[in-house]
Order: structure tokens, then C-alpha cells, then sequence
């Protein structure tokens, strides 16, 4: 899975899937709130949609002109692929579907950014589904290696996290257990996926993310 086209076929299978529980949401559905609090669910796919449109020269342009401030510049892309309706969004997610992975090399980012941002969608929407392991494994590892557009690494410092569903380990100190898919969504800084995580760590972790 840690191969670079294993980690690209993957994402294209977790942004079909996203799509296609997409396809049938109604007005209020698109315009409910995300996990990703400055977002509604039809933003999100917005934002999936820019970054899979937006190559390494673009996104450099784009953060150069934001003055390197990240939520500027990630407001400033959504709305360029945002479409006039839901629908219209929906659309153009559809068309990056088996697109570019990401603009920089870090495909494993990548795939934590679909899976991450799915989850927020599904979740307020009251929809399930649960990657394959190898998916969230390979999420959960890069997560755990370093902050990068998430403070990930830092989430967990002095935590010992172990998975109840796959192999993913890491860490030492009080123990993290829980599924990897909210894991994931816990290091990515979701409070809400603490409710499945167990051991003294997950009070440790959700006092952190609250207090961020």
C-alpha cells in the first residue's frame, strides 16, 4: 500500500466513493455544517475539487499571493470550484474524480486529505463507510511520521496508539486505541472521533484538540 500507485489507485477509489454518496443529497444536505467547522458540506467537495485541479506552480502562485496564509488561500480555491449549485459542484468533483492525486509529491498527504474531508461530510450526514485498512493504515502512518497540513505528529506526542481493526502502532506513553479510521480523524484534529477512541490517551487527545 505504501507504494506511491497503490497510494493514487486509492485515492481515486475513496473520491468515488464520496461521489457517489454524494449524488442524492438534498439542498439543506449540501448546506449542513462539516467536522470541518469553517465549511459546509457542499465547501468541502469545493475543496476537494481545488486540490485536485491545482498544480504545484498554481498552489505556489496561489500561497504566495495569500502571503502564505493557508485558510486564505484554501477559501480562495474552493471558490473557484465551486459551481453556481450544488449539482454544479458535485459535477466538477466528478471530473477530477480519476485525476492528479495532489499538487506536491506527497501523495500519502493526499490520500488523508480524501479520506479526512469524506469523513467530515459523512459524518454530519449521518453516512457510513469505512475505507479499506490499508487505506487508513497508510494515513495513519504518515499522519503519525510528521505535522504536515495537519498538526498530526503533534496530536499524539507521547501517546502509544495502537489500531483495533489493522497493524498500525506508533508511539509510547498512555495508550490510544480505537479503529484507524478515527484514528486518522483524530490526529487530522477532529474532536468527534474521540467518542470511538478508548484508554487514557483519548481523554489526553481530546483535551488537546479542544484546547487548539
Amino acid at each position: 500500500m505504501e507504494t506511491r500507485k497503490a497510494l493514487e489507485r486509492a485515492i481515486h477509489v475513496e473520491r468515488s466513493a464520496l461521489a457517489q454518496d454524494l449524488a442524492e443529497l438534498s439542498e439543506a444536505q449540501w448546506a449542513k455544517a462539516s467536522l470541518c467547522e469553517r465549511w459546509t458540506v457542499e465547501e468541502v467537495v469545493a475543496h476537494l475539487t481545488a486540490g485536485a485541479s491545482t498544480r504545484m506552480w498554481r498552489w505556489l502562485l496561489s500561497m504566495l499571493a495569500a502571503r502564505f496564509d493557508p485558510d486564505l488561500h484554501n477559501d480562495r480555491r474552493l471558490a473557484k470550484h465551486r459551481g453556481a449549485t450544488p449539482e454544479e459542484t458535485l459535477r466538477r468533483f466528478r471530473e477530477v474524480v480519476a485525476g492528479p492525486t495532489g499538487p506536491t509529491g506527497h501523495t500519502a498527504a493526499w490520500l488523508g486529505e480524501i479520506v479526512v474531508h469524506s469523513e467530515d461530510v459523512r459524518r454530519p450526514l449521518g453516512l457510513v463507510r469505512t475505507p479499506p485498512v490499508a487505506t487508513t493504515t497508510a494515513v495513519a502512518r504518515f499522519f503519525a511520521s510528521r505535522d504536515f497540513t495537519v498538526a498530526s505528529n503533534t496530536a499524539i506526542a507521547g501517546l502509544r496508539v495502537e489500531a483495533t481493526d489493522g497493524p498500525f502502532t506508533t508511539g509510547s506513553g498512555d495508550l490510544l486505541r480505537g479503529p484507524t479510521l478515527s484514528l486518522v480523524m483524530g490526529m487530522a484534529g477532529r474532536a468527534a472521533a474521540c467518542e470511538d477512541l478508548e484508554g487514557d490517551g483519548a481523554a489526553i487527545l481530546r483535551a488537546r484538540l479542544r484546547s487548539g
